[in-house]
């Protein structure tokens, strides 16, 4: 999770498509990065390839609705015990005003609830504080151990015994957005909008090799940053 909500990754998840496009417009202008699925199906197969800091849930879907969906989602990162990151903050808009409705998605683990129709700058502000909650909340570990080598993300120095490795500037951003979120895969397209200033995605897969070179990782069969078929890239640590 990233210190500020500028520039954290939403996910908006309704089957009101003018809606969704509505928001994923106002929110991708206000500064955020943002993706839609048009039920828990979709959103399902987005969160299995790509990261989320924040998602934005329809309840009343056809199909699975969307307390079932966030219901599941909290109970499989709280299975995790391996998972130090919490799980992704959920805010609910939906048409359902009733009390009882409230509760109900309160008390399953979302973080808020919205209800349709509602004022951009109300939701804005609320996702902001959502955000602003969460980064304090979460903690990524201070260091990473890659074999021989030690990723410090506060001081941003990789560390092979007593040397400090030198990491350009682009490296460094790379590889602590990984290291934040260990064990996550990124695509190269999330990666190249995080990282910013016109990087490509084929500048991406550069910059992995590179880091690969200086970490020891095999190329061929990379231990550390590994490649994700059809998706991007992973950080895997000690």
């Amino acid at each position: 999770m990233k210190n500020s909500p500028i520039g954290s990754r939403l996910l908006v998840v309704d089957d009101d498509r003018r809606l969704r496009e509505l928001l994923v417009k106002f929110l991708s202008e206000s500064g955020f990065l943002v993706s839609s699925a048009a039920n828990a199906a979709e959103a399902r197969a987005y969160l299995a390839s790509q990261s989320a800091d924040l998602i934005i849930l329809d309840i009343m879907m056809p199909g699975e609705d969307g307390l079932s969906l966030a219901t599941n989602l909290i109970q499989k990162e709280q299975g995790k015990k391996e998972n130090k990151m919490g799980s992704i903050p959920i805010l609910f808009l939906t048409a359902r005003d009733q009390v009882d409705d409230r509760i109900h998605g309160l008390e399953i683990g979302a973080d808020d609830y919205l209800t349709k129709p509602f004022e951009p700058r109300e939701l804005l502000a609320r996702l902001r504080a959502i955000l602003r909650r969460s980064s304090s909340k979460v903690s990524a570990p201070k260091e990473l151990k890659l074999g021989d080598y030690r990723f410090n993300l506060e001081t941003g120095l990789l560390i092979k015994g007593d040397d400090v490795i030198f990491l350009s500037s682009t490296e460094l951003v790379l590889l602590k957005i990984l290291a934040q979120s260990p064990h996550k895969p990124f695509s190269r397209e999330d990666l190249a909008q995080r990282i910013g200033h016109r990087v490509s995605e084929r500048t991406i897969d550069v910059q992995i090799t590179r880091l690969r070179r200086k970490i020891g990782d095999d190329s061929r069969q990379p231990r550390y940053l590994q490649t994700v078929r059809h998706i991007g890239y992973v950080l895997s640590p000690d």
